[in-house]
């Protein structure tokens, strides 16, 4: 089974794009998933190629209408197409490893990319729209948080990262944030890598290891230390 990504947009030549580099760039060339970026101004009716109009009940702005949005859908995704529809939204849950992790194992994902200022709340009703967020912040459209959302998806897919093991320390996999990394040289600027770590004696690499990663998680991100402690007891 392939991933298959279909991204609904207004701008397609968006993609791939950082996509399209690296490893899911090579992911890409050997197949292991896929990627169509798809007009969303195809389905409009009239003349113009209107996707908008202004907001019920006033406001500024612009709102990504229901019908043309709903017939985009439709044409990437029939009724009977497994695969999770998802708005890039602001005000969605905030995406998550766990959710990346979900999203990898599975078939692939319809993704829409909103612009203006959001898209009306019926198609995403009726089209059952799992809107996601990448976090408290606005962007000019959905375009980059689908880019983000699909390279933490793409990683994870077999064969796409070459030694799948290194995932398993990184931040967020273990409910802490990751320990810090480093390399030759020796010594860089008076600085030198800890003792430990070039003692060979690869119990104590790992002990020292948790303690940074415990350290750096209460200090930086004391929300996931609540979380990883509670899970612990």
């Amino acid at each position: 089974m392939t991933f298959k990504a279909s991204i609904l947009t207004l701008y397609p030549d968006m993609f791939p794009g950082p996509l399209g580099h690296s490893l899911s760039g090579r992911g890409l060339e050997k197949g292991l998933w896929s990627l169509e970026a798809l007009q969303i101004r195809d389905h409009a009716t009239d003349k113009h190629r209107s996707v908008d109009d202004t907001p019920a009940g006033g406001g500024a702005g612009m709102v990504l209408r229901a019908d043309v949005l709903a017939r985009a859908i439709d044409a990437a995704a029939p009724a009977d197409d497994p695969r999770p529809r998802i708005l890039m939204s602001p005000r969605g849950k905030p995406l998550t490893q766990a959710r990346a992790h979900e999203l990898a194992e599975g078939p692939g994902a319809i993704i829409v990319c909103g612009r203006f200022e959001g898209v009306d709340q019926r198609v995403i009703d009726a089209r059952n729209l799992e809107e996601i967020s990448i976090g408290d912040y606005i962007l000019s459209g959905g375009e980059i948080g689908a880019i983000t959302l699909l390279d933490a998806i793409v990683r994870l897919i077999p064969g796409v990262m070459g030694n799948m093991q290194s995932a398993d320390t990184e931040s967020f996999e273990t409910g802490l944030l990751e320990h810090p990394q480093y390399t030759r040289p020796q010594e860089f600027e008076g600085r030198t890598i800890p003792e430990v770590l070039t003692s060979g004696n690869h119990k104590k690499i790992a002990e020292w290891q948790r303690e940074q990663a415990e350290k750096l998680t209460q200090q930086r991100r004391p929300d996931l230390w609540e979380a990883y402690l509670d899970e612990a007891d």
